[in-house]
């Protein structure tokens, strides 16, 4: 059995290809530019584009029976060629937001993005799970620069709680997925295993470096201010309401553990596996 690896390059597909790697699975990674790929060894590296289908077909699907599906533009095409060439077994990259949950959610961009993925699937084939992480802890990420450099994190809502996951869980999630067919049928929220403050979480990566991390609050319309030119307007809207919303009501952990068996792992693990991210050259 050859497992297809879409996004292998990304945060998560870069650590399933590992996770599938280390139990023994055969692994083919799709990417638009295998040169750039430096995935590890053991692994066959084709190239090809989700959207475009005449990247797609042989070698691509050749003895691939299922297939880790990244959320891309266009992954319509990717998904009918997979059916035509004979894999009948999806795991899809989603998001919470697809959920609906909360008003929130319905029409932000990542809804409507996540939605239209999961439909491509969904609507082709009934042998599929969904993965529904909530925020990534790599989005922490975008604090680096500040951290780095000494200059405080300028952020609003530091009393509002969320539950970031460490990619490393959503990567075993989906390896744990694609290796049997237990979850089939199933749409699986994830979260990291505690809700934390924003705060929180910069003192858990301060806690990481062995230092303090100055913090500012900021009122969300100074964060508008300062972060327009970077952050498009129909995310900028989704991430200050998500925000605004964890306030009053913080985000409900849902580990990874029905899935791989395993406790999520912890902001604080997150971090110090990410300290190099953060401390200076």
């Amino acid at each position: 059995m050859t497992i297809l690896v879409t996004g292998a390059t990304g945060t998560v597909g870069r650590h399933l290809v590992t996770t599938l790697l280390a139990r023994g699975t055969a692994v083919r990674a799709l990417t638009r530019k295998p040169e750039d790929a430096n995935l590890p060894a053991g692994v066959e590296v084709v190239a090809g584009d989700l959207a475009d289908a005449s990247t797609l077909g042989s070698p691509v699907f050749d003895d691939v029976d299922r297939a880790f599906v990244f959320p891309a533009e266009g992954v319509d095409a990717f998904v009918d060629a997979a059916i035509a060439h004979g894999v009948h077994r999806f795991t899809v990259l989603s998001s919470l937001a697809a959920a609906k949950e909360f008003p929130r959610d319905h029409g932000s961009a990542s809804q409507l993005h996540h939605t239209a993925v999961e439909a491509a699937v969904t609507g082709r084939t009934d042998a599929w799970t969904i993965l529904r992480p909530g925020t990534f802890a790599t989005n922490l990420l975008s604090w680096a620069w500040q951290i780095r450099s000494g200059a405080p994190i300028r952020a609003p809502y530091l009393a509002s709680a969320q539950a970031p996951i460490h990619e490393y869980d959503v990567a075993e999630a989906a390896a744990q997925t694609l290796l049997s067919d237990n979850h089939l049928g199933e749409a699986i929220p994830l979260t990291g295993p505690q809700a934390l403050t924003r705060a929180e979480q910069v003192a858990a990566i301060g806690e990481a470096l062995g230092r303090e991390i100055p913090l500012v609050e900021i009122t969300p319309e100074e964060f508008r201010a300062e972060t327009a030119r970077f952050i498009p307007e129909p995310v900028m809207n989704m991430l200050l309401a998500y925000w605004h919303d964890t306030l009053t009501v913080p985000d409900v952990p849902r580990p990874v553990t029905p899935v791989t068996g395993r406790p999520g792992r912890t902001l604080a693990e997150w971090a110090a596996d990410h300290r190099p991210d953060f401390e200076t050259a």
